[in-house]
């Protein structure tokens, strides 16, 4: 039996990035595709509750010529991931590509992001998961729009990692693949085997002046401190060397000094 390959992501059922996932992955196994009805980026791992939650919409999508069906839920990428588990799969996922999205995931800023988010919640059900991000600008990364981009190499990328993961699986300690392409990466680009950078790769700023009554989006900029950045980090592999990263993480959060502590 082939492989059933669970594809999502956080900006949307009718993303073109979930459409090249979908395109990268469909030799390697049989796709079921869940997603969020609408744009949830920015999400994480989170579960609102809203009157619309849970609704599920049917598409139709093409993917390489072949018409699938495609699932758009009404929630956040988690809450995608989760219904697609218990409630759309016909057996067993062995494994969950989460993207193509718009717009680099890296350093501490991944707790905010729904594309890493979605694969977490899929590792939560023992579901090994590949986070795959493009390089777009900031201000197309929220967006509906879905601006026309190139996705060759991503895809390529999405390919191989998926193929290597599905044959070979992943190593104990190791939950989630994130990648991350740089928008000038090419099929010769050097792919790097990184660590997760302390730093957020980007910040909010302080509104300067605004109503407290109006709703307001903080707004972000790339914000990244070369100088005391380690090289091995993933933010200094795609910022300062425009290399492709692959960060492996764990779910394991704990931390790695001991700490005691003594009732009083």
């Amino acid at each position: 039996m082939r492989p059933l390959i669970l594809v999502t992501n956080d900006d949307g059922i009718l993303s073109p990035g979930l459409q090249a996932a979908a395109e990268a992955v469909c030799e390697l196994g049989d796709l079921l595709i869940v997603a969020p009805r609408f744009q949830q980026s920015g999400m994480g791992r989170s579960f609102p509750r809203n009157k619309d939650t849970g609704i599920i919409e049917k598409f139709k999508i093409t993917v390489n010529g072949k018409e699938m069906d495609a699932y758009g839920v009404y929630g956040s990428p988690a809450q995608a991931v989760a219904h697609g588990v218990l409630e759309l799969a016909n057996r067993k996922i062995d494994l969950c590509v989460s993207g193509i999205n718009y717009g680099q995931n890296l350093g501490s800023s991944i707790t905010c992001s729904g594309t890493v988010g979605a694969a977490l919640e899929a590792n939560s059900y023992g579901i090994s998961a590949i986070a795959i991000s493009r390089e777009v600008d900031l201000n197309i990364q929220h967006s509906s729009d879905y601006v026309k981009i190139p996705w060759k190499v991503a895809k390529r990328i999405t390919t191989d990692v998926a193929h290597e993961v599905l044959t070979k699986g992943l190593p104990a300690g190791i939950s989630i693949l994130n990648i991350n392409v740089p928008e000038k990466a090419t099929y010769d680009s050097e792919i790097r085997v990184t660590k997760l950078s302390k730093s957020s790769f980007s910040v909010f700023s302080k509104p300067l002046m605004r109503d407290f009554n109006q709703s307001y989006i903080l707004k972000s900029q790339i914000q990244v401190d070369i100088e005391n950045e380690d090289e091995a980090t993933d933010i200094y592999a795609f910022y300062v060397d425009k290399v492709i990263s692959i960060t492996p993480l764990s779910c394991d959060m704990s931390a790695t000094v001991e700490w005691k502590y003594k009732k009083r």
